[in-house]
């Protein structure tokens, strides 16, 4: 690791010395109610918006502006006085919170923060308000603690991540000039553990969605009367969902691997390094064994660097109390897709939908709707930005960080790459047992500490290479 500079020591020494100030305004921010999902909440959201602006206005940001979408307001801000030989980095959150709903299981309400034993309670500390409240200190620690940041820096944050994917990739696809820069860095994402190791996420899974209905009789029918007459839409619809995966769990569709990318070495070495607790994933899941799934590869490489197929919901006929023998007139199913690069989810979208449309018998009606689709996002791991938050994490957090790829998506990141070609770096610092999306939402405050100062640190670490170099061109 490179040495701390002076310059990095004085913005430190400023977050010491505000630390309760800032802790107060992390309060605040908390307490509004920015509930994406919730129509009854968008005068809050519109409000939170606007207090995100005025704060980065207030610590010397520019061009702080609320861009309006069809759904909520998205953020931006930005500072570029360190020269067109700096890097520029753009900073991607998002102030949207998941509704609270089981209210009662709060121990405290969810918008009222609560401290105890160092850890703080409230619904967004974590996923994803806590994350852009601790970009915001970390920029005023350079600014007002230094004078400067030592690189250029955008900020830009939605308000619609727990809810829609639609309104930040049509502000993307509207607005690249806000998004000029030469890598993008994601705090969407948590630590390794509970136990203060960071880790750095280079890839995310994309993901393409359907419905599929099978109609047979043009209403339900008496199994009696017309059972081995009448094809069953149920039973067809389980054959053509078996028929998409083989015993080794492997996908069937026709040219679903075609574009898959193998892993490299040194993927395959991150994911042999990353610690894998099976005791605590069976926990987690309440399953006695995991799955045997695709030959060839690891627990944790099929659970996010490997493609996947799965039913995520099933219905039809009847499903009432006791008995009811009936044909029903239809069955229906929600699949999904998960895709690793190079898959393109318009091609599997299409390829599902034709191969859907193939297997079924001429004795019933199929239709199959597109829900939604993401495209996968990758990083390479030599990647400048990679080293540079590297570095910033073992600085800050006294540990070296983990490598991993998401099973998961985040749309924001691909939709940036497939519009600007910009790669993005996701760093976070969430603990991974926060409850984001449930009761008592937790942040440990070492981790918020913990990651002011990894920010504090990467935009040293970026600040010591060229625009060129941070492109992969010097």
């Amino acid at each position: 690791m490179s040495d701390t500079s002076p310059e990095t020591e004085r913005a430190l020494a400023y977050l010491r010395a505000h630390a309760e100030e800032h802790l107060a305004g992390l309060d605040t921010f908390l307490r509004m109610e920015s509930i994406s999902a919730d129509p009854l909440k968008n005068d809050e959201m519109v409000r939170t918006a606007q207090w995100i602006a005025d704060a980065f206005t207030a610590i010397g940001f520019e061009h702080a502006r609320l861009t309006e979408t069809r759904s909520h307001p998205v953020v931006t801000a930005d500072w570029l006085h360190a020269g067109p030989d700096k890097p520029t980095a753009l900073v991607y959150c998002h102030y949207d919170v998941q509704p609270v709903d089981p209210l009662e299981e709060w121990v405290r309400p969810p918008f009222e923060p609560r401290y105890e034993n160092d850890i703080l309670y409230a619904r967004g500390c974590g996923d994803d308000k806590g994350q852009l409240y601790m970009h915001l200190r970390a920029a005023e620690a350079w600014l007002k603690g230094v004078g400067h940041l030592p690189l250029n820096l955008r900020v830009v944050f939605e308000g619609d991540e727990e809810h829609i994917s639609e309104p930040v990739a049509e502000f993307i696809e509207a607005h690249p000039d806000l998004l000029t820069a030469d890598v993008c860095i994601v705090s969407d994402s948590d630590m390794q553990d509970d136990h203060g190791t960071p880790a750095i996420t280079y890839g995310l899974r994309g993901i393409a969605y359907w419905e599929v209905k099978v109609r047979g009789p043009f209403q339900d029918v008496h199994s009696g009367s017309y059972g081995g007459g009448v094809d069953n839409p149920a039973n067809v619809l389980i054959r053509m969902l078996a028929s998409l995966v083989d015993e080794d769990g492997r996908v069937t569709l026709p040219g679903f691997y075609d574009r898959v990318r193998d892993l490299t070495d040194d993927e395959r070495a991150a994911y042999a390094a990353e610690p894998f607790a099976m005791d605590e994933f069976l926990a987690a899941t309440g399953v006695s064994e995991p799955m045997e799934g695709e030959r060839g590869w690891t627990l944790a490489e099929r659970l996010s660097g490997r493609p996947t197929f799965d039913i995520n919901g099933i219905w039809g006929g009847y499903q009432g109390e006791g008995s009811k023998t009936i044909i029903p007139g239809f069955a229906a199913a929600k699949l999904s897709t998960r895709l690793v690069p190079d898959q393109d989810p318009r091609e599997i979208e299409r390829l599902m939908m034709e191969h859907l449309q193939a297997i079924a018998p001429p004795t019933v009606t199929v239709t199959v709707r597109s829900l939604s689709n993401g495209w996968p996002a990758m990083t390479p791991l030599d990647h400048p930005a990679v080293g540079a938050a590297a570095r910033a994490s073992e600085k800050a957090f006294g540990k070296a960080p983990i490598f991993h790829r998401s099973g998961g998506s985040i749309p924001y990141v691909p939709a940036l790459e497939q519009v600007t070609g910009i790669k993005s770096v996701m760093v976070g610092w969430a603990s991974p047992n926060g409850n984001f999306h449930a009761p008592n939402e937790w942040m440990p405050l070492a981790n918020y500490r913990g990651g002011m100062d990894a920010i504090v640190h990467l935009w040293d670490e970026m600040g010591r290479m060229t625009a060129a170099e941070m492109r992969g061109e010097g």
